[in-house]
């Protein structure tokens, strides 16, 4: 679709009320903001917004009009409110969604028209019979959603050939420091990856969101070339390769990367050699396991993990719940580290805030406790949810490095390094009121761009705020109570996302 101005034309549907006594900018751009599922209340503050930023916005629809903007709809939803209207739906026409409206006002201007914003119609050879519209056959578009929430996505990737250069290219924008660049590849790795189709040209994009022009046109590249030259380029990168190599260490996060690097260092070996750095009891312990731990936790080992956690924590509480979380619970075969959520149903506060100390001083007693760093809770039942979508909670919490023996492993013997018989596991450790249980488990299920948008669409979506702690309605001013996963997404008017269909 055309992007440009479109010519105004004259003839009048209904009467025609643009008017407003706000200067008109933006002349060629005739708005009508559709009231359907957005609400009378909303749809007359947008479009007073509107026309203050100087847009011309039709009260009433005409035939003058050459944007639609609906929320909550799709384009067949659009056609099919125009067909009661007894209106045809010109070709020129743009049905759009109404981020693309809100997006122009936060610039200030008319933004570019992208797959995203354009309500896209596929249509089928079905007689219409509403009056008036035998001209315009009922579409048979399915909307996919911008938010990853709304959309299943198992680990059955069809476009991991361009998924895995956004992953590349989403990682390098957030050792930049680059947010708002970093979560745009984030979000098209996310909507390819739930797509039951593979990419194969470009009309394939037509219609799907969060995919703009920048990743256009890395997708096109890929197809032409069969890879991405901007991609290459990245991988070839001494900043990147640098950053890739020190954050690879346990402990070491973006500002002790950038220090090494401005200092000159490119490998490990000559970092761990120079006297004059001094690391952390962490970065220790990174530098010590390093070989154990950038190599990937199978399931196998997760679940002897997970045997060794729920041992130790029934030990001092009989009745506590022990969930894996994190990629392991949405089906993953491979992780870099293992986390589990523990909660107990009839225990004391006390008890809860003991149980990682028992279990920890446990461990070391058995000769299994390489590193533990114990965190903790600060959690406040009264405290609204945290308004950031990458905010961290407030249980207590722990972050270990365990001596996992093999004997307790049912695994290939070849993957076990000879000579040794154990592997150092990172893991996690996170205690919960069982209250909280639902809210903390969800969270900590991942995926990191599924709990990003879930946040985001309770925010934009339905005016709540939602974290691992709890679920807040800003409407009635109420926080709102859930035993299960099922019940957010439901307080959430969402469909429930098993666990496996969260792998955006």
């Amino acid at each position: 679709m055309e992007s440009g101005p479109r010519k105004k034309r004259s003839r009048q549907i209904g009467t025609s009320v643009a008017t407003t006594s706000h200067d008109i900018r933006f002349r060629d751009l005739v708005l009508f903001i559709l009231e359907k599922r957005m609400g009378t209340t909303r749809r007359a503050f947008l479009m007073d917004l509107a026309r203050r930023k100087g847009f011309r916005v039709e009260s009433e629809l005409s035939d003058c009009v050459t944007h639609i903007v609906a929320e909550n709809n799709s384009g067949s939803d659009v056609l099919e409110w125009l067909q009661l209207q007894n209106v045809k739906a010109s070709s020129e026409l743009e049905l759009l969604d109404v981020s693309w409206l809100i997006e122009c006002m936060g610039a200030g201007e008319p933004v570019e028209m992208t797959g995203k914003h354009q309500l896209v119609v596929r249509r089928n050879s079905s007689p219409s019979h509403a009056p008036g519209s035998q001209n315009i056959p009922p579409p048979t578009v399915q909307k996919i959603s911008q938010y990853a929430c709304q959309r299943r996505t198992t680990l059955d990737n069809c476009n991991r050939l361009f998924t895995d250069a956004f992953d590349i290219l989403a990682e390098n924008y957030e050792f930049r420091e680059n947010e708002g660049s970093c979560v745009t590849f984030m979000r098209a790795a996310a909507v390819l990856k739930s797509l039951p189709f593979p990419i194969v040209n470009m009309k394939d994009t037509e219609g799907i969101p969060c995919l703009g022009d920048k990743v256009k046109c890395i997708i096109e590249g890929i197809i032409e070339d069969g890879e991405s030259s901007e991609v290459k380029a990245v991988l070839n990168d001494e900043r990147y390769k640098s950053f890739k190599l020190f954050t690879s260490v346990f402990g070491v996060g973006l500002k002790t990367a950038e220090k090494w690097f401005r200092m000159g260092f490119r490998t490990l070996s000559k970092i761990k050699s120079d006297k004059s750095l001094r690391f952390t009891r962490m970065q220790k312990a990174g530098f010590l396991y390093y070989e154990d731990l950038v190599s990937c936790v199978n399931r196998a080992e997760a679940e002897a993990v997970s045997a060794l956690v729920k041992e130790a924590v029934v030990t001092f509480l009989p009745d506590a719940l022990v969930t894996m979380t994190g990629g392991f619970r949405r089906g993953k075969m491979t992780g870099h580290d293992v986390d589990f959520l523990i909660t107990s149903p009839g225990a004391t506060e006390e008890e809860q805030q003991q149980l990682l100390h028992k279990v920890t001083d446990l461990w070391g007693q058995q000769g299994l406790l390489l590193y533990c760093d114990l965190i903790e809770s600060t959690f406040e039942k009264s405290k609204l949810p945290s308004r950031k979508v990458d905010a961290l909670d407030h249980f207590q919490k722990c972050f270990l490095i365990l001596k996992l023996q093999h004997q307790r492993v049912d695994t290939d013997k070849s993957s076990q390094q000879e000579g040794k018989g154990w592997k150092a596991i990172r893991v996690d450790l996170v205690m919960c009121p069982y209250d909280r249980r639902a809210f903390a488990l969800l969270g900590w299920t991942g995926s990191r761009q599924f709990e990003r948008d879930l946040r985001r669409y309770a925010t934009h979506e339905r005016k709540m705020m939602l974290d691992n702690h709890a679920l807040y309605d800003k409407t009635k001013r109420v926080f709102l109570e859930a035993e299960s996963e099922e019940e957010i997404f439901a307080h959430l008017g969402l469909d429930y996302i098993e666990p496996w269909e969260r792998n955006a």
